[in-house]
């Protein structure tokens, strides 16, 4: 499995002094301990995305005014471009996770929130497509919030499915997602938006470090089920530090 990550990404690009948890500075330095401390995935890093491919889901507008900021320009394009990296890498069969922020599936085509700039894992898959290279693809987002700018990005691709993950509890939720899966359709492509707020200490207090073992694994299996096995995953959401590097852990094990 390879990893995507790039030094710059300690550094969240947010420009303004508000306290968010998304732009606290250590927030990845667990979870870049607990990888290679596993000593089995192999790092590479992304250049930032072309102007081109920021265009493929986000308006001209959008994207200039993103511009006017240069150092969270820097930062977005950057991660956007950790996202297209790991689908390529994907579509070349080795399963993949980008470390990258800020994160994006609160992107739309002209707005964005929750510290999200660009629709990092949406742009992968509209370049992938535009290329070629897929004509379908499945995209799960466990985070704790739904991805509406990945539904915004996709909208008119009916051939992107998107699943967002709900459910009162852990094994609820664990559930939801295999039998959703069970009835998912052949895809060229599996992608994950991966967000980790869910967990029993972060804001949405239900999942724990083995629901998200699970999760990988049942990812993976359909995968498997798909006969080519093309997949990827994308950091969102996830703040609860002191357990963020194991669970971002117990999620690739399973997903690899």
């Amino acid at each position: 499995m390879r990893i995507i990550f790039h030094e710059a990404f300690h550094d969240s690009g947010y420009t303004d002094d508000r306290y968010d948890n998304a732009a606290e500075p250590g927030r990845l330095v667990g979870i870049l301990q607990s990888l290679r401390e596993e000593g089995r995935y192999s790092f590479e890093e992304p250049l930032p995305a072309e102007p081109a491919d920021l265009l493929r889901g986000h308006s001209a507008e959008y994207v200039a005014s993103v511009e006017a900021k240069p150092r969270l320009y820097a930062m977005a394009s950057l991660a956007a471009g950790g996202a297209l990296l790991a689908a390529e890498r994907a579509a070349q069969g080795e399963p993949t996770f980008a470390v990258v922020r800020p994160p994006g599936h609160h992107a739309s085509r002209a707005s964005a929130w929750g510290r999200c700039t660009f629709g990092n894992v949406a742009l992968a898959l509209l370049r992938l497509r535009d290329a070629g290279r897929i004509r379908s693809a499945l995209l799960c987002d466990f985070d704790q919030h739904t991805g509406d700018g990945t539904l915004d990005l996709l909208r008119a691709w009916p051939e992107a499915r998107v699943f967002n993950g709900y459910g009162n509890d852990a094994a609820e939720y664990v559930s939801v997602l295999e039998a959703h899966l069970k009835s998912a359709p052949q895809v060229d492509i599996v992608a994950v938006s991966a967000g980790f707020d869910g967990y029993v200490h972060d804001v949405g207090r239900k999942l724990t470090t083995d629901s998200y073992a699970e999760i990988g694994r049942l990812l993976k299996a359909y995968a498997f089920r798909l006969g080519h096995q093309r997949r990827f995953a994308v950091l969102e959401g996830g703040y609860y530090q002191p357990d963020l590097g194991r669970n971002v852990l117990a999620f690739c094990k399973g997903f690899e």
